[in-house]
């Protein structure tokens, strides 16, 4: 069965085939990954046949692997994922990971994550920041409460204030760190990214506007009044965005500007301070 959907994926210009066949076997099997090797002459009864050939064919159509199997790996925490929100990947653990390098932990601090989805940064930062106070916003309920009930499943929910807004509109006071992942593709590159994308994610995460900028100019245009003096303020973008966000930061006020690349080169980052 593993051979058989190794080439069919293949076939079907899935990246790692022979991975997400085991992770769909073993998910369908309802065991975990190692089990494969263990058993690797185990034969499957009609049901889980059955169960295991619907897992491969809808993801042969399109579904990501992680809708299929429910959930994902993020920074070392397992968070439930579903079409409410847009799964996490790897670029944002990267941002995540500049996060935690520049956030102080010697003293209590106010974090946002503006635009939680299924609240994996807020949750991150509630676990490996324990001096932080997390507030997580989005504009939308479902996604709020995906991000709830991965805080549950991470014992994070009581350090976390969640909130519905639409980005700054429904909050008040000031942080000291300010992060999102904010929709950065323009519109009309939305039709052309990976039917994966396209078809199963929220457009709303997604649709940055006409310049794909749109977004991020509104979370800029208000930050400045809502990081504390000297607080930090990062954004994931799209490769191609830095000049412009740069220059909006410096607009907005804010100092020590930085676009930084992910692993792969792209421009992905952009961080600054806000007045003193």
């Amino acid at each position: 069965m593993l051979s058989w959907t190794r080439g069919y994926f293949e076939g079907a210009g899935i990246v790692q085939p022979r991975l997400e066949a085991e992770i769909l076997l073993a998910h369908a099997l309802d065991v975990d990954r190692l089990h494969l090797y263990l058993s690797p002459d185990k034969p499957l009864s009609v049901e889980e046949r059955s169960r295991f050939r619907t897992f491969v064919q809808r993801r042969r159509a399109g579904e990501p692997l992680q809708h299929l199997i429910g959930e994902v790996t993020f920074f070392g925490l397992r968070f439930r994922v579903r079409r409410d929100a847009l799964i996490p990947r790897s670029e944002t653990e990267e941002l995540l990971d500049h996060t935690l390098r520049f956030a102080p932990r010697d003293r209590e601090i106010r974090c946002l994550d503006l635009g939680t989805g299924s609240g994996v940064i807020a949750i991150c930062l509630a676990r490996y920041l324990p001096r932080a106070a997390v507030t997580a916003a989005d504009v939308s309920t479902t996604a709020l409460d995906l991000a709830r009930e991965n805080a549950t499943l991470n014992d994070v929910a009581d350090r976390i204030e969640f909130v519905e807004s639409d980005w700054f509109r429904s909050l008040s006071g000031r942080f000291d760190l300010v992060v999102s992942n904010p929709p950065y593709v323009a519109s009309s590159a939305v039709l052309g990214l990976a039917v994966e994308v396209r078809d199963h994610e929220p457009r709303v995460a997604l649709d940055g506007g006409r310049s794909g900028t749109e977004a991020i100019g509104a979370i800029l245009s208000e930050v400045a009044v809502h990081l504390s003096p000297g607080g930090l303020v990062l954004l994931e973008i799209g490769d191609g965005q830095g000049r412009e966000v740069a220059r909006r930061m410096n607009d907005a006020g804010l100092y020590e500007v930085r676009i930084d690349r992910d692993l792969s080169g792209r421009e992905r980052f952009a961080s600054a301070r806000g007045p003193s």
